[in-house]
């Protein structure tokens, strides 16, 4: 317990950090931070309430996850300075194998900034592998929870017809989702998630949930309207763990320390949407000057999150054109930087970031260069070789192996004269040790769970919710999935 003095000298220096923070905001901000308080109160039942309530802020180290989170701060230290209580609040992040170094860096500089870690009335934790941990940015993600999250990749990705789209961040919509309803329960659960992502965003992430719970096959009703207010009561519906139809009984993690969770959840939603007055340039100095954020520009301006990576989806479009279509890699990358360009003309983004992306992307001089870099990335973030990230693209273990002598002559067709063996290891007989080697290199995944897979049907089409009406160059781009890992998005208001 902090002794009366030290309590004091505490309390003296949140009221500096208050006081500082509000130095950046204009006449607006400091009235939607008023109304912010009073939401606040509100829905914790009125002043006298506020000490018992709790609060949850998601956190992926985007631009507007950590605006969100100064707002946040200032609502809770403008409470302590003119009431007994304030509200507690808890900042939580999903780990994932793609995160860069710059989001956890991101995060890490805006809960020092904000004087989080050692407020007693603050908790700054990270999930890695289902399990609740203190927040360290500098720790990398564990071998069990890299892993993990690979072959959950694999497993969502593979769940589809070949000649459908390959949504390859789709897992991360599946996590996320779980993440939420787990971290709202953990340590007496908390009261309230706060977020600011925009209606369309929110109908965009809960448009991923259904469908990549459809791929883990779970039963999910499609509300077609729905915003976060819809959120808990579909992973209600969706049960505690996400992927259970994957693997065997006891084969992940529990969610842990399994002492730690509320069998009930009471957590109710609140948005904050509307009460981010500032535009984006008006916001720089907040972030950059007192949080010290520091903003990836090319991929913040194109896919508005820090968890997609821009080059493997550009890598990924390559790779279709050249196995699946018979067509360059060149050509796929080119019609990847084309969507990305009308994209970014539609946001009206300044012609700067237009260039860059081109450049970046679409310059043929470098594109062996660009290919071989993205290739490293996606081994190293992914734990993904070019061939399985091809096979990934074919999807030929599915419903029966349908696609798999199509994908052998395309790519292996020195493999098909193994096909009956191949057969035979996925219906789980006895097969060559050197079949079921191969097997095991090109899908990056172990024989049981290619099993799996063989005995599972494709998500017909017809199951899937769409993208919204204007989504589709983001939807067709990979670049609409990323906020998947973190439930986050940063809308470049």
């Amino acid at each position: 317990m902090m002794t009366h003095t030290h309590e004091q000298a505490m309390n003296y220096v949140y009221q500096q950090v208050l006081q500082r923070l509000l130095s950046f905001f204009s006449r607006a901000e400091r009235t939607a931070l008023q109304l912010m308080i009073q939401r606040l109160v509100v829905s914790a039942g009125g002043m006298d309430r506020i000490g018992e309530y709790k609060v949850l802020a998601i956190q992926s180290g985007t631009r507007d996850c950590c605006y969100t989170l100064a707002l946040l701060r200032a609502a809770q230290l403008s409470i302590a300075g003119r009431a007994p209580a304030t509200f507690q609040l808890r900042v939580a992040t999903l780990r994932t194998n793609g995160a860069s170094p710059t989001a956890l860096e991101n995060i890490h500089r805006s809960c020092s900034a904000l004087f989080l870690y050692d407020d007693p009335r603050v908790d700054v934790v990270m999930v890695d592998n289902r399990e609740v941990l203190p927040f360290t940015h500098q720790a990398p993600v564990s071998d069990a929870g890299r892993e993990s999250n690979r072959l959950n990749l694999l497993m969502i990705g593979h769940r589809r017809n070949w000649n459908g789209p390959l949504d390859l961040w789709d897992d991360g919509y599946l996590a996320a989702g779980e993440f939420h309803g787990q971290i709202c329960r953990w340590d007496r659960g908390v009261d309230a998630l706060v977020s600011s992502d925009t209606p369309r965003q929110q109908k965009q992430f809960m448009h991923g949930l259904t469908r990549a719970a459809q791929k883990a096959g779970l039963k999910a009703s499609n509300y077609p309207e729905s915003g976060y207010e819809e959120l808990f009561a579909r992973l209600d519906e969706l049960g505690s763990d996400c992927y259970r139809e994957f693997y065997p009984e006891h084969a992940q993690a529990e969610w842990r320390p399994t002492e730690s969770f509320e069998a009930c959840r009471r957590t109710t939603f609140i948005d904050i949407h509307d009460m981010l007055v500032s535009n984006l340039e008006d916001r720089w100095p907040l972030l950059t000057d007192f949080l010290g954020f520091q903003p990836d520009e090319l991929a913040a301006q194109l896919s508005d999150d820090e968890f997609v990576s821009l080059s493997i989806s550009a890598h990924v479009r390559g790779l279709e054109a050249c196995f699946v279509h018979g067509r360059t890699y060149e050509a796929g990358v080119a019609e990847y930087v084309q969507r990305a360009l009308v994209m970014m003309r539609r946001k009206q983004l300044p012609e700067r970031f237009c260039e860059q992306a081109t450049e970046t992307f679409g310059n043929p001089t470098t594109m062996s260069d660009q290919r071989a870099l993205a290739a490293a990335e996606a081994q190293k973030s992914l734990g993904l070789s070019e061939a399985q990230l091809v096979c990934l693209l074919f999807a030929p273990f599915v419903e029966s192996g349908a696609s798999l002598e199509r994908f052998l002559r395309q790519c292996h067709p020195g493999m098909l004269v193994a096909l009956p063996d191949l057969h035979r290891a996925m219906q789980g007989k006895p097969a060559p040790e050197q079949v079921l080697q191969w097997m095991v290199d090109v899908s990056g995944l172990p024989v049981n769970l290619i099993g799996t897979l063989y005995r599972m049907g494709p998500v017909a089409e017809s199951e899937r919710p769409g993208p919204e009406a204007g989504d589709e160059n983001e939807h067709a781009l990979g670049l609409d999935a990323g906020n998947a890992a973190s439930g986050e998005r940063s809308t470049g208001r």
